[in-house]
């Protein structure tokens, strides 16, 4: 009987440490970043989206997924790399998670994500991806 009591003491003292690294890790997230929802393509209608998210470096962008212990980002973009496809509305059951959001469709070389974003994070990003140098001034730095 002692035994079931410690070993109960033990995973709820485990799942509270735990609880409050998912919490930190949230609210320092949400204050640094710009919240966003990322899918991978190809996905189901209203498959696949995550909560999280982004940062911005000179030469990539960073994916935070909320919903991870992960100490670093769940996913890396190079800022050359990133190809933006279009822009839609949600669609379907897609307006009850994304309300005033709209979605914009990138390439990542031969990969093809989703990101829902605000209309003021989607003109950032957009002038984030406008204002990166050309391939052709970066080979001429390195030289």
């Amino acid at each position: 009987m002692v035994e079931v009591v410690i070993g109960a003491a033990v995973v709820l003292v485990v799942m509270a440490a735990l609880g409050v690294l998912l919490a930190v890790r949230v609210s320092r997230l949400r204050s640094s970043g710009t919240a966003v929802l990322f899918r991978s393509l190809p996905a189901g209608d209203d498959r696949g989206w995550r909560h999280g998210t982004i940062r911005y470096t000179d030469d990539a962008v960073r994916f935070h997924r909320l919903s991870s212990l992960r100490t670093g980002p769940s996913r890396v973009f190079a800022r050359q790399s990133i190809e933006l496809v279009g822009r839609r509305a949600p669609a379907g059951t897609e307006f009850d998670v994304l309300d005033a959001m709209t979605v914009v469709a990138i390439r990542v070389g031969e990969d093809r994500y989703e990101i829902a974003m605000s209309a003021g994070a989607i003109t950032a990003f957009s002038s984030w991806l406008e204002s990166r140098p050309s391939v052709r001034s970066q080979r001429r730095r390195s030289a």
